[in-house]
């Protein structure tokens, strides 16, 4: 094709040359002129965002709440910035008088298939108010593990470990997390996921236990039953903590 264009150039070329009088350039004068404008406007995104595949995050997830008898999820928060989705820790059942550390189950879930997958525990969260001003996300243990008449398991310890950040392909993602984070019932936590100024946008997730989504799913979320909670002080029955998670329009310190 180059070779074809080269060609015609050529003979358009020796034409002008053998025919000066034929080539002649024609200038138009400028009559007038007028600027017109072309403009688009974005609003914030209200819509509400489902959870996200935490080992895909551009395919959609269902998963499955282990602590509620129907399985199902709280709804996540409504505006352009919300948690679309925190999961709940089931620890296991354990013979009175086990010690040490236990580790909440992986998250089990429905695919973007409609297949059953055992995926990491995580926290979502997404911004689309287009501000790109960045944001915090903490958590609060509200009190200490404990059965419905009130006996607390005195000294336990949970901690949400090997967080890793996640985000869709059209996204930008959050730029600050927290590896590990051991919590002290009544205390917020610090920023445990968060983002700076232009960064957050779109989904971002906090996997607990790899980047993608599926590795160290069961061994990343530890109760630490200690030495002192024991046969002595371990009832049989379930022992329960609330944990709130808070998300606030303040970017993140890096």
């Amino acid at each position: 094709m180059s070779k074809l264009v080269l060609k015609s150039a050529a003979l358009l070329t020796a034409a002008l040359i053998l025919t000066p009088a034929l080539a002649q350039t024609v200038k138009a004068d400028t009559a007038a002129s007028y600027d017109s404008t072309g403009q688009v406007t974005f609003t914030p995104n209200t819509d509400v965002t489902g959870p996200v595949d935490p080992s895909d995050p551009n395919l959609p997830y269902q998963p499955t709440d282990p602590t509620d008898p129907d399985g199902k999820p709280q709804p996540g928060t409504a505006g352009p910035l919300s948690i679309d989705y925190a999961s709940s820790f089931d620890f296991g059942t354990h013979p009175v008088g086990t010690t040490g550390i236990v580790y909440a189950a992986s998250q089990e879930g429905t695919d973007s298939t409609g297949a059953a997958a055992t995926r990491d525990n995580y926290v979502q969260v997404t911004d689309k108010r287009g501000s790109f001003a960045g944001w915090s996300l903490s958590v609060t243990q509200g009190a200490q593990f404990a059965t419905a008449s009130g006996d607390q398991l005195v000294g336990v310890a949970l901690t949400l470990g090997n967080g890793a950040i996640q985000g869709q392909a059209t996204s930008l993602p959050a730029d600050v997390s927290a590896a590990s984070t051991t919590l002290t019932p009544g205390a917020a936590s610090g920023t445990i996921l968060g983002a700076t100024a232009g960064h957050g946008v779109g989904t971002s997730l906090l996997n607990f236990g790899s980047a993608d989504g599926t590795s160290n799913s069961d061994t990343s979320v530890a109760l630490d039953l200690g030495t002192t909670v024991n046969a002595s002080n371990q009832k049989a029955q379930a022992y329960t903590t609330d944990l709130t998670w808070t998300l606030a329009d303040t970017p993140a310190n890096a």
